[in-house]
């Protein structure tokens, strides 16, 4: 299985993205939650292009990615789930959650430290929220990111199938709840308990810092009940809060040059 995964990942991962980005862009046709106010065009060929150039850049930096580093840490017995003997179903499920549990602590970090903050706000600059905002990052935050993950998985012995099972949900609830949909608030109510809603992810990305600093969780909502960091709703609704960064409100500041230098300007 193991060896399957390794030698089809590429293949998953991209069937995955397209599929849920083909059918969360036609959703947010259909039942869009609010009105863009820039240009959807320019924001998804920079988005998009954005995406494409941090995957090209991991795959040159990195020999290996961690699904990867998951195979060699089980060859060679590293990590904590390497060290005890679970049922298959139960390690996987424990190290997806761990994982997950890694993946909000390090939300947290790229909020609180300054320098990171510089970085993390680039996803957060954007001036709406839909599908693609899901897959803004900071070519330099996604390498962090990466080595953090790269880390994580050797230190907990994750098992590939495990590894690859959190980042296609990472990557496909990061697409959902960054979609600019409106569910009703019934549905929104129920999914919520287990998995991070558009209406609970779009408070994260409101333009008041207090709201920003709340539902950092991007699969599992459970850690912002658990450490005090949920909020319901924004003070100013959905249809009334402002996307972004109070900072970068102009829409002709959202360029990919502007993008990619944003790391480097003053607050």
């Amino acid at each position: 299985m193991d060896t399957f995964l390794l030698s089809h990942e590429s293949v998953i991962r991209v069937l995955v993205f397209f599929s849920i980005l083909a059918a969360m862009a036609a959703a947010e046709l259909v039942i869009p939650c609010r009105r863009l106010v820039a240009p959807k065009a320019l924001r998804w060929f920079n988005n998009l292009t954005l995406t494409a150039l941090n995957t090209v850049l991991l795959r040159l930096l990195f020999p290996t990615l961690a699904i990867g580093m998951a195979a060699i840490a089980a060859e060679r017995g590293w990590g904590l789930f390497n060290l005890v003997a679970l049922p298959s179903w139960l390690e996987v499920l424990a190290a997806a959650m761990a994982l997950d549990l890694a993946i909000y602590l390090q939300h947290v970090l790229f909020h609180k430290v300054p320098v990171l903050w510089r970085l993390h706000r680039m996803h957060h600059a954007d001036l709406d929220i839909d599908v693609t905002t899901g897959a803004r990052f900071h070519p330099i935050e996604i390498v962090l990111s990466m080595l953090i993950k790269l880390a994580v998985v050797t230190v907990l012995g994750a098992p590939p199938l495990a590894v690859l099972i959190f980042e296609l949900l990472l990557n496909g609830v990061a697409m959902f709840n960054h979609g600019n949909i409106a569910l009703p608030t019934a549905v929104d109510r129920l999914l919520r308990l287990a998995v991070v809603t558009p209406d609970m992810h779009r408070v994260h990305h409101s333009a008041i810092r207090r709201e920003t600093d709340s539902n950092y969780g991007f699969n599992l909502p459970w850690w912002d009940r658990l450490f005090g960091t949920y909020r319901d709703q924004p003070e100013l609704g959905h249809q009334g809060m402002t996307i972004g960064v109070a900072a970068y409100q102009q829409p002709v500041r959202q360029s990919l040059w502007w993008m990619l230098i944003l790391p480097f300007r003053r607050s």
